[in-house]
């Protein structure tokens, strides 16, 4: 036979009560600031948090002028400018003006010495208040918060570095890409989209395009076109490719909306491959039985020039211990350098990673050959062991 102790049972149901509302309060904060921090959610905690600091400031500058100047107003208000909506804005400014009469009428004169509410001081909180202003109406216009628009761009580099990532490859096949930016910057007009097609995913097949433009100035186009490209791979017969992106980078209107590039398609099984280029500078290939480089340029115009233009391939093969480079003008050609001693340059430097397989050598490649250069500069190499 059981015996229960009297008030057990309640004394249960009240701590499984107050767990459950611990669990209510803790998924309510945890939303709260997930949605804060995404933008989503009322500024009215940093909102009350800046008036708090306003009265704080004020009988320290009252107390304290020498240290605490009444300069200090502007500190919530440039915190308010990157964390209040325009409207919000608006009580912290009157808030803050409210401070500085305050400090005036309890300091006295600013004639009266060091620590006092001059002309100056009203024109540099003013100052301080209308560029929060601008900034927060932006924000506003944009609908991007600050607190999102950091965490915007990071979604978007690592967008594309996924898109750009090259899938595996059966054994005896090594692969590599490397992108550098211009000016050191995390986006890039350069891009890479790739995926396995055909029966058993027998065919790789690669598209390296280089939008008009650089950096920051290119990334949006490049995330765009990224995206369409990918979907448009392996959705439709190889030779259909380029004239397909062809026609949607032309639908797109822009005013700058060119691109080059090169599409490889490659059996994995026997080795041969075709290459289409729209505009794009000729790929390189390595033969190991002879030790030479040979370029390969396919013929075909500029993507988003002109409707109904037309794709011709090159054709070829890579036999073990070949190798096939495919990159972007960045890497080869500048103001001071041609063409042809780019890639003169970079085969050059290229044959000093024979002996290791070329493994890790796109990146350092890059580094050799067009280090300093302020344009993207893209590498994607290619070999049969």
């Amino acid at each position: 036979m059981v015996v229960r102790r009297p008030g057990l049972a309640p004394t249960a149901a009240r701590l499984h009560q107050a767990r459950k509302a611990l669990h209510r309060a803790r998924t309510t904060v945890r939303r709260s600031a997930v949605d804060y921090f995404r933008g989503g959610a009322s500024d009215w905690v940093a909102l009350a948090a800046l008036l708090l600091t306003i009265p704080t400031l004020t009988c320290a500058t009252i107390v304290m002028p020498l240290w605490a100047a009444p300069e200090a107003l502007v500190l919530p208000i440039i915190a308010g400018g990157l964390l209040l909506r325009p409207a919000s804005l608006i009580t912290l400014y009157a808030a803050a003006a409210f401070a500085l009469i305050v400090e005036s009428a309890v300091l006295g004169p600013y004639d009266d010495g060091a620590g006092r509410v001059t002309p100056g001081t009203i024109l540099v909180v003013a100052a301080a208040g209308l560029s929060g202003l601008l900034v927060a109406q932006f924000r506003s216009r944009v609908g991007v918060p600050w607190r999102r628009g950091g965490t915007m761009l990071f979604d978007l580099r690592e967008r594309i570095r996924v898109q750009s990532k090259l899938p595996r490859l059966p054994q005896g096949w090594h692969r590599e890409m490397a992108l550098r930016p211009a000016g050191g910057q995390s986006f890039s007009g350069d891009f890479v989209v790739a995926a396995r097609t055909g029966p058993g995913g027998r065919t790789l097949e690669v598209v390296l395009t280089d939008v008009s433009g650089k950096g920051m100035d290119a990334a949006s186009r490049a995330l765009l076109l990224s995206g369409a490209f990918g979907g448009l791979l392996g959705s439709l017969p190889p030779h259909a490719f380029l004239p397909a992106a062809n026609g949607y980078l032309l639908r797109q209107d822009w005013e700058e909306g060119f691109a080059t590039s090169v599409h490889l398609v490659l059996d994995l099984d026997s080795g041969d491959y075709e290459l289409f280029s729209a505009g794009h500078v000729p790929a390189v290939q390595r033969g190991a039985g002879t030790g030479t480089w040979e370029e390969k340029a396919a013929e075909g115009p500029l993507l988003g020039v002109y409707d109904g233009a037309q794709f011709d391939p090159v054709k070829g093969t890579l036999r073990p211990g070949d190798v096939l480079m495919l990159f972007t003008d960045g890497l080869v050609e500048t103001a001071e350098r041609d063409l042809s001693d780019g890639i003169d340059r970079l085969t050059g430097e290229a044959d000093r990673y024979v002996a290791s397989g070329f493994h890790g050598a796109a990146w350092h490649l890059i580094e050799a050959v067009a280090r300093d250069v302020n344009d993207d500069r893209a590498l994607l190499l290619l070999s049969r062991g």
